[in-house]
């Protein structure tokens, strides 16, 4: 495929309701909004023509556009409710982008959620997009800590255990099983037809990119929220001590 550079739109989606951790993404981590570390994050990724945030709340919007995000729709509040999937936010971003100012070659979305992402990281998926023609999207993961194959179990109505995926040999080891890997929401690159033709994600050729496990935090809980403090003082106090 061609070196040229793709025309690529960071996107970011951001919805007032956020029940696991209430104004989840407006709350401070490490000193600035959650927000502001994925807009900044699209900012600093070479080739990204602009960010842009679609929500439903106006107190996301004027934080937004305060770290120099565009948010030039709000979103209707059918695609913003808590069952709404997030594909049709997707396909409503990208159906306004293309109407509004013309096609482009890939979409990018970086969830709030997750704050430690490395500039790499997206720079990987969408290398992915540019250089694999088969690829209909890119998703990032992380090795699991557990596996189905091994430390996993489902129970039935007795509550007796099971393996979730049994195997037909004896398996004494996690090395002997084949290897699981979370989903991250570190990033996901997409090209804008797929996701205005296809109904899901896995529809289509599905590419991973591996990231480690320090740049995978993924907040949905207040648990996870007060794990991000931590590692983000961890990462300060680091940073001031380095040479």
């Amino acid at each position: 495929m061609s070196d040229a550079a793709l025309r690529t739109i960071v996107f970011i989606f951001a919805r007032g309701g956020s029940k696991g951790v209430p104004r989840k993404n407006v709350r401070l981590l490490d000193g600035k909004p959650l927000i502001a570390h994925s807009i900044e994050t699209g900012f600093a990724t070479p080739g990204v023509e602009t960010v842009i945030v679609s929500t439903d709340d106006e107190e996301i919007s004027s934080i937004a556009r305060a770290y120099g995000a565009e948010v030039p729709f709000l979103r209707p509040a059918e695609l913003a409710r808590d069952d709404s999937p997030e594909w049709l936010a997707w396909r409503h971003a990208v159906s306004w982008f293309k109407e509004e100012r013309g096609p482009f070659d890939c979409f990018v979305s970086l969830p709030a959620t997750s704050p430690f992402r490395a500039v790499e990281d997206v720079v990987a998926c969408i290398d992915r997009i540019q250089h694999d023609p088969a690829t209909d999207a890119v998703i990032t993961v992380t090795e699991a800590s557990r596996n189905p194959y091994f430390n996993m179990v489902r129970l039935d109505g007795e509550q007796r255990a099971d393996i979730v995926i049994p195997s037909d040999g004896a398996i004494v080891r996690r090395q002997d099983v084949p290897p699981v890997y979370d989903m991250t929401t570190v990033a996901y690159a997409v090209r804008p037809r797929f996701i205005l033709t296809a109904e899901r994600l896995f529809a289509g050729q599905v590419s991973a990119v591996k990231v480690p496990v320090e740049r995978a935090a993924d907040i949905d809980t207040e648990f996870d929220f007060r794990l991000a403090e931590a590692v983000a003082t961890i990462r300060r106090d680091v940073g001031r001590n380095a040479p």
